[in-house]
């Protein structure tokens, strides 16, 4: 199974200014005087790979991105998509680029999984481009009794010019219940409630002996430390779990508390609890600047070692155009 991150951010898109980008310049200038470049691909070596006397930050030479919640997940017969935020857009426009690139392609069948109905996490589907294309068939499946008229809603006059029945493709909508094992796209999926305003609900995808857990827009409190926690089990040996850690623990349990997000600290523990092997930290919080999410992964790498320093949890922090192997 392979995950691919179209859309990270949390709450609203977040776009790099030209003051950001001309602070990275600075930086790779800045670290690269003294030295002298003959090919391309020195360059490369430089800004990709590192010399071992000159290192670059993830934040100098890329970003974590503008788009938001939407996550690809390979493995199964059909595509397999966590949510419809404007990441959505993105992936989109890579299917529809790609078409007839390979000889063996994917059904035209998408399968979008919606954690809730919050806007950042549907409002890329009005600019997904395969929904507008005859013979193709997107199944939306969420627990929310309105999905469908959360769909319908947002592309009425007076938000968008072009009402979801005018798009060309099948789209069927299922309410999925909480409790039932459904096996979508060859890939066994189970559900799980969440804390968040509305409600929202994370995914278990399992086949062939690998798991990986998407659970967004969820805060953990002070149930959760206990170890009957129900989330510990829905995670118990995930290869990966992909969770929102969009505050740090002060704003998480002061001015943010009931908002319905969690710390990247809460994270780490239950991670470590439920014996995760991968934590991807998601939902970014579109406030903070890549460096500034440089040093929220840097700390969360160092709380774990002091929560447990014997243990194995290998801990990064999601971007666009992020591309993990099961």
């Amino acid at each position: 199974m392979r995950v691919l991150f179209w859309g990270t951010r949390g709450s609203l898109p977040a776009s790099v200014d030209s003051e950001a980008i001309r602070r990275k310049i600075f930086k790779v200038v800045k670290l690269a005087s003294g030295l002298s470049f003959h090919s391309d691909e020195e360059i490369e070596k430089f800004l990709f790979n590192n010399l071992s006397d000159k290192n670059l930050s993830f934040s100098a030479t890329g970003s974590y991105g503008a788009n938001t919640s939407c996550v690809e997940i390979e493995g199964g017969n059909e595509y397999i998509i966590c949510d419809a935020g404007t990441g959505l857009r993105d992936f989109g426009n890579h299917v529809v680029k790609t078409m007839g690139q390979t000889h063996q392609q994917k059904p035209n069948v998408f399968n979008l999984f919606i954690s809730h109905l919050h806007w950042d996490h549907i409002q890329g589907f009005p600019f997904f481009t395969p929904a507008y294309m005859a013979g193709n068939q997107i199944n939306i499946y969420g627990l929310h009794e309105k999905l469908e008229d959360a769909f319908i809603a947002q592309q009425e006059p007076p938000f968008f010019p072009v009402p979801l029945k005018y798009m060309n493709a099948d789209i069927r909508f299922t309410t999925l219940e909480l409790g039932k094992t459904y096996n979508i796209a060859g890939v066994n999926i189970k559900t799980i409630p969440q804390n968040h305003p509305g409600g929202s609900y994370g995914y278990r995808f399992e086949k062939d002996g690998k798991s990986i857990v998407y659970s967004t827009d969820s805060e953990h409190k002070e149930e959760a430390y206990d170890d009957n926690y129900p989330f510990i089990d829905f995670a118990l040996d995930a290869d990966l779990l992909i969770f929102d850690a969009q505050y740090s623990l002060i704003d998480a349990i002061s001015f943010k508390e009931n908002w319905g997000h969690s710390s990247n600290i809460i994270g780490v523990e239950l991670s470590v609890k439920a014996n995760v092997k991968h934590l991807c930290i998601f939902h970014n919080e579109p406030t903070l600047d890549d460096e500034r999410l440089d040093q929220f992964l840097e700390d969360t790498r160092r709380y774990l070692k002091i929560f447990s320093e014997s243990s194995s949890l290998r801990i990064d922090l999601a971007y666009d155009g992020m591309l993990i192997e099961i």
